[in-house]
């Protein structure tokens, strides 16, 4: 953004692993989770958590989703949140021909809920073509979910997600270009066993460098060295 870096010390936002934990979660709460929803046990659940205004790119995710039913029609979407593109996202999911493959939950959930949903999903899909943090990303891979986010221009996400090695936690992609937010997410849905190591690189990084202790240190350590 302009600033002399070598004037700035980052400390990011955080999340509570212990909250944010994957195995609090039975496979009751999940399986009844996709359920409600009429997501079958052989189907594929994308799951998008934010409001539905521009910046969060939930345009581009619905244009990504018929490339990737080309190779994965068993692939449902679930988007949660509200916002001023709840009935133009709604329009374009009809006029794309795949509303029978998005479900979009236009209400605020408890906390609880919003985890189940992280935890039943099978890949969490976050194109935003601005992002200051995104603590939403943080709540993903504390759950363990492999994650793809935008990450052009400012955006947050870039920092938290390592998109490839032997770190990797998820995929960085063009939030302006739908083919390529459908070819990260055909990706994560090719090789599962490559998913759930990815997810587990991303609940590793959580408690690593964005857990409250993690970010409480950093703080301390940034201050001590001001001092």
């Amino acid at each position: 953004m302009g600033f002399p870096p070598d004037k700035i010390k980052v400390c990011w936002n955080g999340v509570d692993p212990e909250k944010y934990d994957p195995n609090k979660i039975s496979i009751d709460e999940k399986n009844n989770l996709r359920r409600n929803y009429n997501i079958a046990d052989d189907e594929n659940m994308l799951f998008f958590v934010g409001r539905l205004v521009t910046v969060k790119g939930v345009d581009s995710l619905l244009k990504s989703m018929p490339k990737v039913l080309e190779d994965f029609p068993k692939t449902k979407l679930v988007i949660l949140g509200i916002g001023d593109l709840e009935w133009k996202l709604k329009s374009l999911a009809e006029q794309l021909g795949i509303k029978n493959n998005v479900i979009f939950r236009t209400e605020f959930v408890s906390e609880k809920e919003r985890i189940i949903h992280y935890a039943a999903s099978d890949c969490v899909v976050l194109p935003s073509i601005y992002e200051p943090f995104g603590i939403v990303c943080t709540e993903s891979m504390s759950m363990g979910k492999p994650t793809i986010v935008g990450a052009r221009g400012t955006n947050g996400f870039r920092e938290q997600i390592i998109p490839n090695g032997e770190k990797q936690c998820g995929f960085h992609i063009n939030p302006y270009d739908p083919n390529d937010i459908a070819w990260a997410i055909k990706e994560v849905l090719s090789d599962k066993n490559r998913s759930i190591w990815m997810g587990k690189n991303a609940r590793k990084r959580v408690i690593e460098i964005f857990s409250w202790d993690a970010v409480t240190k950093r703080t301390l350590d940034i201050y001590k060295e001001f001092i």
